[in-house]
């Protein structure tokens, strides 16, 4: 759906009238197209001392065609693409000064869609009290620096174990380029619990030879994430019900991929799953569960059957397929499991009791099940969208879709395709340090912030 109020802003009596009565001026964010380069500008690259991240941040930057700056440009002179800082040296209160001297001087000179991400150790692995403490203060940092930041910068933070030093480059990619636009102020943890990452042998296309099935893809975001992942290189399987068949069939021929007619809450629908990927596929490396209906009202108005088919499509469904996936071994070696949650199922909605449990539910699916993905060597993990524009978000009355727009530090909403960058980076091979995960793709929504 079109936001007019952004395209009002870029007008030339928008820009005027926005700046004399101060409301919110949304920056159209740069998104991912072939062949541009991964930032508009260099990247400064600093760290406290002891770090152990510096050649892994550089050796990320440098593959991705990032060009890497030791030393602060001077003032006035070009834009700066992103500024990076390995924080993992910093192991007492008193040194997170380090974070001031680095950043301070040169935040006015991030670019437009610049990019700020602060490299930490995940504090529940430190055994010294201060320096948990001052990791965990790293937090605050990139949350706040998140909400300063304008023209469409972001702001991360990325928890690296010891001993995962050389499995960071997917995620640095990810979030240094304009796949990750309406990522912000999220955490993320690379660990060494997971599948192998393995470097694809083409970064532009590192799902070749996968199969992924995705369900709920016959429109929105399901259709996005279809036609990211085949442009990845994998082959789509996209399922959703009969009812949308028509649609289904127009998807899958679009991203060259597969359609399976299938309502996921039968009784026999697991089942079918298995045969179906098996016989067809000999399997499946990629498995996003993206299949979800709301059906709204407030608790004391809601009729139990409204309550119990949301939790059996959001929920309940995922969790049967899951366990015949893996009891079947279907699911290959270094496979992936990527559920979609909400923020509602981080903050909540009023009227959406029944939606909010379910995503909620999710986001335990990933940590109940990080484990166990872990030790069969793939991972699962999450996005939690905020605000997306999508037919459903399009039928939201205009006050409360503005608001949804508005409240979150993008000042707009995001695209199903924000979503789908998500988790592509999930699924590419080289991420099988990221598990357990749940990342938001809301802009920095002040909802659950």
């Amino acid at each position: 759906m079109t936001d007019r109020y952004q395209q009002f802003t870029t007008s030339g009596v928008g820009k005027l009238l926005v700046k004399r009565l101060g409301l919110p001026e949304p920056t159209p964010l740069r998104r991912y197209k072939a062949g541009a380069p991964a930032l508009e500008g260099a990247a400064l690259v600093g760290g406290a001392p002891g770090g152990r991240l510096g050649d892994a941040i550089a050796t990320a930057a440098k593959s991705a065609g990032v060009e890497v700056l030791t030393t602060a440009p001077a003032a006035g002179g070009a834009k700066l693409g992103a500024l990076v800082f390995d924080a993992t040296g910093i192991t007492a209160p008193e040194q997170l000064r380090e974070l001031y001297d680095f950043h301070h001087p040169v935040m006015r000179q991030l670019g437009s869609c610049g990019r700020v991400v602060v490299l930490g150790t995940p504090p529940e692995s430190v055994a010294d009290p201060l320096e948990l403490i001052a990791q965990r203060a790293l937090e605050g940092f990139t949350r706040s620096v998140g909400k300063e930041l304008v023209r469409g910068s972001t702001a991360q933070l990325v928890y690296v174990q010891p001993g995962a030093e050389d499995k960071v480059e997917s995620t640095l990619r990810f979030l240094l380029s304009a796949k990750s636009a309406y990522v912000d102020a999220q955490v993320i943890r690379v660990g060494v619990h997971g599948g192998d990452a393995v470097e694809p042998e083409d970064w532009t296309a590192p799902l070749a030879g996968k199969v992924a099935l995705v369900t709920g893809a016959s429109r929105g975001i399901g259709a996005a994430i279809a036609e990211v992942l085949a442009r990845d290189g994998a082959h789509v399987v996209a399922l959703d019900i009969p009812a949308q068949g028509a649609d289904l069939a127009s998807v899958a021929n679009q991203v060259g991929g597969s359609s399976l007619q299938l309502d996921i809450t039968a009784a026999d629908a697991p089942q079918k799953l298995v045969e179906h990927l098996t016989q067809r596929h000999g399997g499946v490396d990629i498995v996003v569960h993206n299949a979800g209906i709301t059906r709204d009202k407030k608790l004391a108005n809601m009729k139990e059957a409204l309550w119990d088919s949301v939790i059996a499509v959001n929920l309940s469904s995922q969790l049967r397929v899951n366990d015949a996936l893996l009891k079947g071994k279907v699911l290959r070696p270094n496979g992936r499991i990527i559920g979609v949650s909400s923020i509602a199922g981080i903050a909540g909605n009023q009227g959406q009791t029944n939606y909010g449990t379910s995503k909620a539910g999710v986001i335990g699916m990933v940590n109940a099940f990080a484990p166990t993905l872990a030790e069969y060597g793939g991972t699962i993990n999450a996005v939690a969208p905020g605000f997306i524009e999508t037919q459903m978000t399009a039928a939201i009355p205009l006050v409360t879709r503005e608001g949804g727009r508005r409240l979150n530090s993008m000042l707009q909403g995001g695209l199903p395709v924000d979503v789908a960058e998500t988790i592509a980076w999930y699924a590419n091979p080289a991420s099988g340090a990221v598990n357990g995960n749940v990342v938001r793709v809301c802009g920095q929504s002040l909802l659950g912030a």
